[in-house]
Formats: C-alpha cells, structure tokens, sequence
C-alpha cells in the first residue's frame, strides 16, 4: 500500500445523516483507515462547501431536490471512484415514497394542511426545489461501488474503504440477511397473520414460523443481522437480493409469502394482501429504483388505493 495517504471526500443528500455517524462506529478500527487516507470534506464534522481534489468519494442520500443533483455532480467532478453509500443512495431510501405524491401534493401536505403548522404559504427562497422525483444517485452520476445498507454495518464500510485501498473486491456477498440470523426455520401450525406488536415471539423461532412479517429472506446483508438477533423483523432496510432485482417477475411481497405460506397455515394470498395493504412501509427502501419501480408486478399507487377503500370501508 502506498504511503501516500489516500484522499477521502464525503457528501450528504437527503437522508438522515445515519451513513456518516457509522463512520464513528468503525470504533478503534477507524484508527487503522486514518493510517492510510486522509479525510478532506465530511459535513457532519466541518463546515466545507467546496470539493477539493480526492480518491474516493463517498455519497450517501438520494437525489431528492436541486441542491442533492447539484452536489452529486460535484463529487463527481472531484473524485477518482465514488462510493453510492447506503441505502438512500443505492436505492433511493424512504425519500422515494414521495414518488407517489406529486410535488404539490407534498407541498400542500407539509406547508398549507398540516395540522403542526400554521403557515398558510409555501416556501420558494429558503428551500431547493424538490425535483420531479426522488432518485437513487446513479440516475445523476456514475459510480464505481455499491454499499447498501441504513447505515451499512460497520465491518462493510471498514472493508469497502480497504477493497479500495488495496484494489481488491469488496468481500460483501449476495446472502441475505437469514444467512447471520440465527433462528430456525420450522413448519408450524400457525394460522392468522401477527402483528408485531402482538405477543412476545418465540427467540429461537424464525419469524415467519411464527406469523410475523420479517423482510429478512428478502433482504441483502449489509447489517449481519441485529434486528432479528434482538426480537425485531427485518423491515428491508438494505434493500432486496440480487435474485429480485435482477429477475423482472420476482417481487419482495410474493417472494415472502411464499416462504411464510410453506412455513405456516396461512394462504399465501392472505400474506400477499397484507404486505399490499403496507407497502409504502414494505417498499419504502427500494421504491425509487427503477429495478423495482419498474417490474411489471410493482403497482403500488393500487394497493395504496385499495388500502384506503378498505380502510374508509372498516372505519368510514
């Protein structure tokens, strides 16, 4: 390795600053990254509005308004090889479930008819125009490594900044988030549909033996698992397997089912309907993408209708 140090530029879109506060969680690992680069421009630590020259540059957040187009481009311009980091960047993140809202939707929602708010105009000076939609950063720019994840866990962020370093591939697989969970996967007799909030859930029972709803069969690791290893279901956060998004007829809700249906009583169909009736949660990290927003099976602005029939049918 050179002993040059490696120049590292960061940029921050429209997300929730979580992918740069993982930074502080490479822990006493961080010290052996600090040996070899040297980090010029990180907006959660300083205040620097211009992009100096760099090796690599990584950029979390979807490209949400101008300013998100504006700055991706920049880093572009000044980076040798640039890192789409996290979820928001590879995917669009949850941002993207204003794609189905119109921007005078939004606007009207935020400003004019929220009940915490007591504006009666819309902001057009102190705010970047929101773009016609939100979009994952390799819409704007070119990028040269995919690192998913909200925030990747540490170790693939650690390694991702090594694999650079040395020219190596980074040693992310294609498994999902199962392959660390540690519970099993047994056929049970259960029936009904849980929520999560209903019980306390069996520690060494995998989720869908169970009738919980859990993302993990579906989902990349870029986590190693802590949500399912501590009672939570997966929620999808570092997006859908390479298999769903490269294959047009796989989709996250059919896919799910019918692993839970073979674990349990439940009718696949019934499994189906009920991640419908929440997709705006369910798709919320990957709906931007036009590898999901674009298959054929991907119709959410029906199943948001349909939710809410049913909804103003139940409660009128």
């Amino acid at each position: 390795m050179s002993a040059e140090l490696v120049t590292i530029n960061t940029e921050w879109l429209s997300d929730c600053s979580g992918c740069h506060i993982a930074i502080v969680d490479l822990h006493e690992k961080i010290l052996s990254v600090l040996e070899s680069v040297k980090i010029q421009r990180c907006p959660v630590l300083t205040d620097v509005k211009d992009y100096p020259p760099a090796k690599i540059g990584l950029v979390s957040g979807a490209i949400r308004n101008e300013h998100d187009r504006h700055a991706a481009i920049e880093m572009r311009k000044s980076c040798d090889l640039i890192i789409a980091w996290g979820s928001c960047a590879v995917f669009g993140g949850p941002a993207g479930a204003g794609n189905v809202h119109t921007r005078e939707e939004i606007a009207d929602a935020v400003y004019l008819q929220n009940k915490t708010t007591s504006t009666s105009t819309l902001p057009n000076r102190e705010i970047s125009p929101l773009e016609v939609s939100v979009t994952p950063i390799d819409k704007v720019i070119e990028v040269d490594l995919y690192l998913a994840g909200c925030p990747p866990h540490p170790t693939y962020i650690f390694d991702a900044l090594v694999s650079l370093l040395e020219g190596r591939q980074p040693k992310a697989t294609k498994e999902s988030v199962c392959a660390k969970c540690k519970r099993q996967m047994k056929k049970s007799d259960v029936d009904t549909i849980k929520q999560h909030t209903d019980g306390m859930p069996d520690p060494e029972l995998c989720f869908l033996s169970q009738g919980y709803i859990c993302m993990g069969s579906a989902t990349i690791d870029r986590c190693l698992s802590p949500c399912p290893t501590n009672g939570i279901p997966c929620t999808g956060c570092a997006g859908a397997t390479m298999q769903i998004l490269s294959e047009p007829n796989r989709d996250i809700r059919t896919e799910i089912a019918e692993r839970m249906a073979r674990l349990t009583k439940i009718p696949k169909e019934d499994i189906v309907k009920e991640i419908e009736k929440s997709s705006k949660s369910h798709y919320s990290y990957t709906m931007a993408s036009s590898m999901i927003s674009e298959k054929p099976t991907f119709l959410i602005n029906k199943w948001i209708h349909e939710a809410n029939e049913d909804y103003e049918a139940v409660h009128g």
